[in-house]
């Protein structure tokens, strides 16, 4: 009768390692829907609106950058 070891990773991988990447790449899409969410919500103000919270419009990539950390 033959039997098969099913506990190997397969070439190399493992289900840790699958799985993190996937968790990875979730994160990565979340940080990057974030930062593109407020750099709409900020490009939607006007300049007035800007200098009301102390901002310009050449602070808003900045701001997104700070947001993707």
């Amino acid at each position: 009768m033959a039997s098969f070891d099913t506990t190997r990773p397969v070439a190399g991988l493992s289900v840790g390692k699958v799985s993190a990447f996937f968790v990875n790449l979730r994160s990565a899409v979340a940080t990057w829907n974030d930062a593109r969410i407020t750099r709409k919500s900020l490009s939607k103000l006007s300049a007035r609106e800007l200098d009301d919270i102390g901002l310009s419009y050449g602070d808003i990539e900045a701001i997104v950058a700070r947001t993707a950390r």
